[in-house]
């Protein structure tokens, strides 16, 4: 999928936040809290709705403990809890309730009123109320904004900004990301980089593997189609050199190093990687290649099996003439007999 497209369906996923408190207009933020175990330990699954006016916001993910000031979820039984949230955004002031260490309640939101001016110094404008409440909970702080700033990235604006916070493009990462090689400026890439797992490891990985691919684009569709370090050495083992379009191809459809190692029991071996290619994309499989060799037609050509595949020249097709008495016939005549329409 094209980078930018993706991004906008991104950031249209992120906005919906946005979009919801928008709704609700200029109120106060206020609503209900819950909060669960967390998988992640030092972390709690924190969750805020609100609905008014037709609509219903709710927003769940998990939250550092320690954000909880004054609270104890080891404690066990029930406890009232009085506890505030402190961001550069604002404070989530809650009150409720907890029973071993998981409970609910209800929240105000109290927006920091410098927040806005500050970030817009910064050169992050755009940041009304609503969007302030948005980035209050995906904790965009002042500190994480001048990181990120400091980067000199492209098309660096305050959605991509809150996007880079959703998933977790952070100063470190993009520090890494240049460290493994990739001297990625675009905000789009990276975005895109955390969704799909072009990690420094990643990267690393495929470059250990003996291919350096440094367009971020290709890595990105590496992790969309499977391309892998493994995939990389295997194929390399076997005496080939592929680059990353043909590893890309071969990955959508469905040449696999074992399959290519099937193959090569069937005595095709170091075939061209756009051979190969086209014999997945015809259906030129081993088991093909075996029912030929049964029917006395041992290793064609690869033109030859590709043809048969295109033309419907398959072993029952064969088999059929045979039992009729056309015996012997050439790969090339039965190519031309299913080209005329003979069955």
């Amino acid at each position: 999928m094209n980078v930018k497209r993706m991004l906008g369906l991104i950031l249209v996923i992120a906005g919906v936040i946005l979009g919801v408190a928008r709704a609700i207009g200029g109120e106060p933020q206020s609503g209900d809290w819950t909060v669960r175990q967390s998988d992640i330990p030092g972390k709690v699954e924190f969750s805020l709705m609100d609905s008014r006016a037709g609509h219903h916001f709710h927003s769940s993910s998990d939250w550092p403990a320690s954000d909880f000031s004054g609270v104890d979820f080891s404690k066990p039984g029930r406890q009232e809890v009085h506890f505030t949230i402190a961001r550069d955004a604002g404070k989530f002031a809650c009150e409720g309730f907890l029973r071993d260490g998981e409970g609910a309640g209800l929240f105000h939101f109290l927006a920091d009123a410098k927040y806005a001016q500050e970030m817009k110094a910064l050169g992050f404008d755009g940041i009304d109320g609503d969007k302030q409440w948005a980035m209050a909970i995906h904790d965009v702080s002042l500190k994480f904004a001048r990181d990120i700033k400091s980067k000199n990235l492209e098309g660096l604006d305050t959605d991509k900004l809150m996007a880079f916070k959703i998933h977790g493009v952070t100063p470190d990462f993009i520090e890494a990301i240049r460290a493994a090689g990739l001297d990625e400026s675009e905000s789009d890439k990276l975005i895109a980089f955390r969704i799909h797992g072009v990690s420094p490891e990643f990267v690393s990985g495929i470059r250990s593997a003996g291919l350096n691919v440094v367009d971020s684009d290709k890595l990105i569709a590496f992790r969309i189609h499977g391309v892998t370090p493994e995939m990389i050495r295997s194929l390399k083992q076997a005496g080939y050199d592929p680059d990353a379009d043909k590893l890309i191809a071969m990955r959508i459809h469905g040449a696999t190093p074992e399959w290519v190692a099937e193959l090569e029991k069937q005595g095709y071996e170091h075939l061209d990687l756009d051979k190969l290619i086209a014999f997945r994309i015809h259906g030129v499989s081993p088991d093909f290649i075996g029912q030929l060799h049964k029917l006395g037609y041992a290793h064609p050509e690869p033109d030859q099996l590709i043809a048969m595949r295109i033309h419907g020249v398959t072993p029952d097709f064969i088999t059929g003439l045979q039992s009729r008495g056309m015996k012997n016939l050439s790969i090339d005549q039965l190519v031309s007999l299913r080209i005329h329409g003979i069955e």
